[in-house]
């Protein structure tokens, strides 16, 4: 069995924490480990790095490596899972078609593989449980069905697609599957409510398994348009790969296919899609409030609040979300957050920055924060990884003055190369070829003041990157 993980997405019903450059399967919102890292390690319960397939676009690359790497590094795994990049964003049944291909070519599978598909960014538990699960469908796809998993619903969720199931079968160890009848979309809460009276509906979880050759057969028979691309050798499909239709595998194939059946997972599933789902998971005080940072809460019940820098203090509220980041503010009612899609698409109209990265900014060496900015100038704090360097580059219309605040910075300013310590700094005029590197052990940290006419990320020309970089980012 081979496992792919889809990391592509760009969800933002969790704003102003999730965002597109920096989305919700790479937050540590559950503990020490990103919701990435929790679905890797999840399945290394059962599966090697080796069998592990991670399905993501170009714009996460460096973040899907540096989330591998901080999972693995000091293990005693050799060999990492492998990672492929769609080379533009589209749904889940191109993904998938991707993924079959990448398998067959470059594993070297044949068509009776099973592959199972999860989404980077859901919680389950107990773990154990889930792993057994996860026999018994491959058990069911070697059977020639295509294996979806529901989740048996506790409450009437507006949130979730359901999958109406029809007649029970019983495997080889008498664990019982069903038949799909049909897969409904979102419905509303009377609607809901009768599903879960009628016991013969459940959650769609978005997780999948079948045979290659299965999957292949469905989708030339339902999607001739992605199907018939199959045909393809891989690298002829990565290169037509923006000509695939925008299209989920549950569109694309799930309704419609009569060959599906449902594994019903007892078990503990979030996909911590809205903010009200995560309030559901994270530990709650006597009153029913989440507080992470330093909030002040006086009379407050049943509230979702997240801090960051300043000091919050509530009074008499109840049954809110409140969430601050460094540059965004968001108070809603718990039961409205479902509309925070809404309010993304609104600030995206508005041409908001605030939609698509946070003031800290993720780059394959490290990380840079905006701290200030006014006409003509910004200050930034960089954070260098260990054995780590910006690109060979120069700006025209800026100067910048750098500052050492914590370890050790090899520079070079045209000709000139000198290490820097704390409190030592350099200035590197407007047109000179300069790079920053950490030639030490732990991360380093400056101040950057820039000076110039035009400030922006894109004045950039490089001579020289070990990450493969163009003239777009820094």
């Amino acid at each position: 069995m081979k496992a792919i993980v889809l990391a592509g997405g760009s969800g933002t019903r969790l704003w102003p924490l999730s965002r597109k450059n920096y989305p919700k399967q790479f937050l540590r919102i559950t503990g020490e480990l990103s919701l990435f890292q929790q679905t890797m390690k999840r399945l290394l319960r059962e599966l090697s790095p080796s069998d592990m397939i991670v399905m993501t676009n170009r714009e996460y690359k460096f973040l899907v490596h540096s989330e591998i790497q901080g999972l693995f590094r000091g293990g005693s795994h050799k060999i990492l899972p492998q990672v492929v990049f769609e080379p533009v964003s589209r749904n889940t049944a191109p993904a998938i078609a991707l993924a079959m291909k990448y398998c067959l070519e470059e594993l070297r599978c044949d068509e009776e593989e099973i592959l199972f598909i999860s989404p980077s960014d859901h919680v389950i538990h107990p773990e154990d449980q889930f792993i057994e699960y996860l026999r018994q469908a491959e058990a069911i796809a070697k059977r020639g069905y295509v294996v979806t998993f529901g989740i048996y619903p506790s409450l009437p969720k507006t949130g979730y697609g359901y999958i109406m199931v029809g007649e029970a079968i019983a495997d080889s160890d008498e664990e019982l599957f069903y038949k799909v009848e049909r897969f409904v979309e979102k419905p509303d809460l009377e609607t809901a409510k009768r599903y879960l009276a009628e016991q013969k509906y459940y959650w769609n979880s978005g997780m999948f398994a079948f045979q290659i050759g299965v999957m292949l057969n469905e989708m030339q028979r339902f999607i001739p348009e992605i199907g018939n691309k199959l045909k393809l050798s891989y690298e002829e499909l990565l290169k037509d790969f923006e000509n695939l239709p925008d299209i989920s595998i549950d569109y694309a194939v799930m309704e419609r296919s009569s060959n599906i059946a449902m594994l019903p997972l007892k078990l503990y599933w979030n996909d911590v899609g809205s903010w009200d789902a995560l309030y559901e998971i994270m530990e709650k005080d006597q009153w029913g409030n989440i507080v992470k940072g330093e909030v002040i809460p006086f009379d407050t019940k049943n509230s979702l609040i997240l801090g960051n820098k300043r000091l919050i203090a509530t009074i008499g509220i109840e049954d809110l979300v409140i969430i601050e980041t460094d540059d965004a503010l968001l108070i809603a009612k718990k039961d409205q957050v479902q509309k925070v899609k809404d309010v993304v698409n609104r600030l995206k109209s508005l041409g908001k920055r605030e939609t698509e990265e946070h003031l800290t900014i993720y780059r394959p060496w490290g990380s840079f924060t905006v701290l200030e900015e006014g006409l003509r100038y910004k200050i930034k704090r960089l954070t260098i990884n260990p054995k780590e360097r910006l690109s060979l580059q120069r700006h025209y219309h800026r100067s910048e003055h750098w500052v050492v605040v914590k370890g050790t910075a090899k520079v070079e300013v045209n000709d000139r190369e000198v290490y820097l310590t704390e409190n030592e700094s350099v200035y590197v005029p407007k047109t000179a070829i300069h790079r920053l590197e950490n030639p030490g052990s732990i991360p380093v940290e400056i101040i950057e003041v820039q000076i110039g006419e035009y400030i922006e990320e894109d004045d950039i020309e490089r001579f020289d990157d070990k990450y493969g970089r163009d003239n777009v980012t820094k």
